[in-house]
């Protein structure tokens, strides 16, 4: 396997999927417990339900680390530079996320060597959750 540098990578190249397993209420536990986000309409179904919604669902926060552990799989974290995302939809009980992502540009941004790499996570229906781009700078 060829070492990750800026001159290796290539406009279109796809970082290696992530598959998670289906979205349950451990994982939405454990994440509240990591995270610090007890917010009910993620662990309490009553709650949820009493606000609209037929069950609760992941926290957002989860679905975002998720995208950054996808880049931090390809990349070392310390090469992180910027990570930015837009919430698209919820991401329910059941939802076996896929979140993958490919540079779409090579640049040099503050006197470092970078490529822009388009992010997403979809559950198995291929709905799109979140999307975003990151910045990371290659040697």
């Amino acid at each position: 396997m060829a070492i990750l540098n800026f001159d290796s990578v290539n406009i279109g190249d796809q970082l290696p999927v992530l598959q998670l397993p289906p979205v349950d209420r451990t994982m939405l536990a454990l994440f509240a417990g990591a995270s610090g986000d007890h917010n009910p309409i993620h662990i309490d179904v009553d709650f949820a339900r009493r606000a609209g919604m037929p069950d609760v669902f992941a926290q957002g926060m989860l679905g975002m680390a998720w995208i950054a552990r996808l880049i931090t799989g390809w990349a070392a974290q310390s090469r992180l530079r910027r990570f930015d995302v837009r919430f698209l939809g919820i991401t329910h009980l059941g939802n076996a996320m896929l979140c993958s992502g490919r540079v779409i540009e090579k640049l040099e941004q503050n006197g470092e060597r970078c490529v822009r790499i388009e992010v997403q996570s979809a559950n198995q229906f291929g709905q799109n959750k979140i999307v975003g781009e990151a910045l990371v700078a290659l040697p």
